[in-house]
């Protein structure tokens, strides 16, 4: 099935057959909800204690929440969504260089998570990029726009930052000392996905991103402010979250629900498309190291009963990601640990 870049300039009058999803897999705009009860936590507060409890009940009960003051310059936010909008508007010839279908190259364009995989593209075009070290990868980025490597440099530089200092509230909500899960992750690999979905003809075919957990250990979202997109999976339910102004939402990511003994929740979500308006999102990942070995704390094992999942490494756990399709079972299912009955845990 061929792909393409679909962010060209073309207004599509109907949606392309190769993105028609079959009807049981449809998102059913119509009985979806805004949801009105996201956690905002502002980061500026004074009283840590708070802050810290706030953060842990965000990742409880709902796997995600939006934080404010945030410490991300408006500058950096600015200019980077500029750049960003601004290589998506470069011509499509000139885009198609770094188009690629290998999801292991560390710099690429292309439609969907894995195309040779799956059997329906996603409504997107996603320009991935690999962002630490960033000397080590700032080379292979785009020249053009000419401003591009600047501007993206800084914002992940910040976007880091911003990272670590949640890993640090999220450790410290678990009971745990600060910078435990720094350390468990190891020297954390990051990336950034700038993603554009140019308006869709028939919105309620398509995705542009399925429902799926992220991978990796914290994923910081830059939403369009003028487009709700992100939806969460919520009782059962898919719920809508409006994008709240200077926010960025965090979720929590296969990583951080294992490392928890599944006292966090590593959320479903998806992105759906628009009929009137593009739509451009800046996903952010931060991930372990792939040689961290990933297991819970002594202290989070629910009073010795053990660990819901064996120990195993990113890389291995991120292979078998790879091998999968984007909205597949929760792969976090293969790694249960297996030798100890489900009923004796309580996982969430």
């Amino acid at each position: 099935m061929e792909a393409k870049v679909i962010s060209g300039g073309t207004r599509f009058t109907r949606l392309p057959r190769s993105y028609v999803r079959p009807e049981s897999e449809r998102p059913r705009l119509s009985e979806v909800s805004a949801f009105e009860h996201v956690p905002i936590i502002d980061l500026g507060c004074n009283d840590r204690s708070r802050v810290v409890h706030q953060v842990g009940d965000a990742c409880r009960v709902y796997g995600f929440f939006q934080v404010i003051n945030h410490g991300v310059s408006t500058e950096v936010v600015e200019r980077m969504q500029e750049v960003a909008a601004e290589f998506f508007r470069l011509p499509g010839e000139e885009k198609m260089k770094l188009y690629s279908e290998d999801p292991t190259k560390t710099m690429r364009l292309s439609t969907s998570f894995n195309e040779k995989k799956e059997k329906v593209h996603e409504w997107r075009d996603s320009h991935s990029l690999h962002c630490h070290p960033l000397e080590k990868y700032m080379e292979e980025w785009p020249a053009n726009p000419p401003t591009f490597k600047e501007f993206a440099r800084n914002y992940c530089r910040e976007v880091r930052g911003l990272g670590y200092r949640l890993e640090e509230l999220i450790s410290e909500s678990l009971g745990l000392e600060k910078d435990a899960i720094v350390n468990i992750l190891g020297e954390q690999g990051q990336h950034t996905a700038v993603n554009f979905c140019p308006p869709c003809p028939e919105p309620e075919l398509t995705y542009g991103l399925p429902g799926h957990t992220d991978p990796n250990a914290l994923t910081i979202l830059l939403q369009d402010i003028h487009v709700t997109s992100l939806q969460v999976l919520k009782d059962g339910k898919w719920v809508a979250i409006n994008p709240h102004p200077n926010a960025f939402v965090i979720n929590i990511g296969d990583q951080l629900q294992a490392l928890s003994n599944g006292r966090y929740k590593s959320v479903w979500h998806r992105a759906i498309v628009n009929a009137d308006k593009p739509r451009m999102s800046i996903a952010s990942f931060l991930s372990p190291s792939s040689h961290a070995l990933i297991s819970s704390p002594v202290s989070l094992l629910d009073n010795g009963r053990g660990p819901i999942y064996r120990e195993f490494t990113y890389a291995e756990y991120y292979k078998k990601f790879c091998s999968r399709n984007l909205d597949q079972e929760h792969c976090l299912e293969l790694f249960k640990n297996r030798k100890r009955k489900w009923h004796e845990f309580n996982c969430y």
